[in-house]
């Protein structure tokens, strides 16, 4: 099973030490890709609109490749994140709104429909949830059809002053949240996924998407047709 580990932030705290406890116990795990958002992504989305017609016109395009390539060959995405002022970290938001094109909404990939993803997110205090909603959304739109999330207040400030007793619930947490992602077969592909897509579909049908290339992609997919991304790999 190939791992992408996506970071939102260089700080190693505690959200980073939790993803790695969790990889420490998934069975089958034999490649890891770990990438650090804030190393690549310096700045945000300027709504160029360029990757619509072109996405090579993106003036991140050559970061953000590099990033989804890691993303798409993977079998099971880790993405995290601290949590700040109730939301993620500024710069996953970066890369966030840099892969909008990947929606079901543009020109989502096949093989995100294969995949599934965790979401980790920790706080002092509170708000975790609300961090990790975002990135649970995008995935979703995305096409992943399985997202898992994990979200916890360590009441502290750094790993070090993680309590043990909390640090004995969060690796009993990782043990069950491991056994449910170690496996390399395909997740099922559920109604509100197969709705959304649907609904895109008819609309790019309709010429009401953001143009014609994005309609053409649809075509060359197949998908305006019977083919589904789901329904091969």
């Amino acid at each position: 099973m190939k791992i992408a580990l996506i970071h939102g932030h260089i700080r190693k705290g505690s959200t980073y030490n939790i993803s790695h406890m969790l990889i420490d116990k998934i069975y089958g795990a034999t490649e890891l890709s770990e990438i650090f958002i804030p190393k690549f992504i310096k700045n945000g989305c300027i709504g160029c609109y360029s990757c619509i017609e072109d996405e090579t016109g993106c003036q991140f395009y050559t970061e953000k490749a590099e990033i989804m390539k890691v993303i798409e060959d993977a079998d099971l995405l880790l993405f995290t994140t601290p949590t700040y002022c109730m939301g993620p970290s500024s710069q996953m938001k970066q890369f966030m709104d840099l892969t909008f094109t990947y929606w079901m909404s543009h020109k989502p990939r096949a093989n995100m429909f294969h995949k599934r993803a965790v979401v980790i997110s920790t706080c002092a205090g509170a708000g975790s949830n609300k961090a990790i909603e975002p990135i649970a959304r995008m995935l979703f739109y995305w096409g992943v059809p399985a997202v898992y999330r994990y979200g916890l207040a360590v009441q502290a400030m750094s790993w070090d002053g993680v309590s043990d007793k909390k640090k004995d619930k969060i690796e009993k947490d990782m043990a069950k949240l491991a056994r449910k992602v170690s496996t390399n077969k395909s997740p099922r592909v559920g109604f509100k996924t197969r709705f959304m897509f649907n609904m895109m579909r008819m609309i790019q049908n309709a010429h009401m998407g953001s143009g014609e290339k994005e309609r053409k992609y649809w075509e060359d997919m197949g998908w305006l047709g019977k083919d589904r991304p789901w329904k091969k790999k």
